[in-house]
């Protein structure tokens, strides 16, 4: 398995990152987790075929990780010329706000009959699922967004990736993270506590639970990015790409 980061910056665009949006890269499956509202366009800086991602994990419905999705499904109808199936996955509430997320942007588009399936599937916290070749466990963590967060935890062809989403320190965030391959945290302020978020202190101080074989901080804000943490800790970079 791979995983490219396509995207790890936060919502504003610290230090000039795009929005969050992972590709997983697997011989079963092509996942992305998140399509943050630049994501189109970092998909294409990065040489990736729409075509490819066989389905779309959606941690939170803030605009900075799911907002790409009515640009996705207009490329693919409109431009890619997509013929095979895509499916969306995400917190219950998905369904609807996508469609508003649709109709805002480019009204009348959420009822035109695309020339592919589209495959909305609503995961129900805290109990595992099977999305094609794809085993998650989303888990409800802790941060308002209209409609249930989820941490994600995906397995595919023998190999597991987690990510925290947007959230504060929750148990939640334990059986997510217990032993997978990759754990992308996130680290939005180095030690400054913030409703809804984490930092990475709070993360280190639980890492004897949490203990994941590899991490990976990303969504980090200004405060974070000044930071000197080479050789002390796996940072995201737009574009980079991990063996998992």
């Amino acid at each position: 398995m791979q995983l490219r980061f396509i995207g790890c910056g936060d919502a504003f665009g610290s230090g000039g990152r795009f929005n969050t949006c992972f590709q997983v890269m697997s011989p079963s499956a092509t996942v992305l987790i998140d399509c943050g509202a630049s994501s189109m366009v970092a998909l294409r800086k990065w040489g990736v075929d729409p075509n490819t991602i066989d389905a779309v994990f959606i941690t939170h419905l803030h605009g900075d990780h799911f907002g790409g999705l009515p640009f996705l499904i207009l490329d693919a109808q409109l431009v890619s010329r997509r013929t095979r199936p895509l499916t969306i996955a995400g917190p219950p509430g998905l369904r609807a706000r996508l469609a508003q997320a649709m109709e805002v942007f480019f009204p009348g588009s959420s009822g035109i009959a695309q020339k592919f399936t589209l495959d909305v599937v609503e995961l129900a916290p805290d109990a595992p699922a099977t999305v094609g070749a794809v085993s998650v466990l989303p888990m409800q963590v802790k941060h308002p967004c209209g409609a249930p967060p989820l941490a994600l935890r995906l397995t595919i062809d023998g190999r597991s990736v987690a990510y925290t989403g947007d959230t504060e320190w929750t148990e939640a965030l334990v059986p997510v993270a217990q032993d997978v391959d990759l754990f992308i945290a996130e680290a939005y302020f180095h030690d400054r506590k913030v409703r809804f978020h984490l930092d990475l202190d709070t993360v280190l101080a639980h890492m004897d639970v949490l203990r994941p074989r590899r991490m990976i901080l990303t969504h980090m804000s200004p405060d974070m990015l000044g930071r000197d943490l080479a050789g002390r800790f796996e940072v995201a970079e737009d574009g980079m790409v991990v063996e998992v």
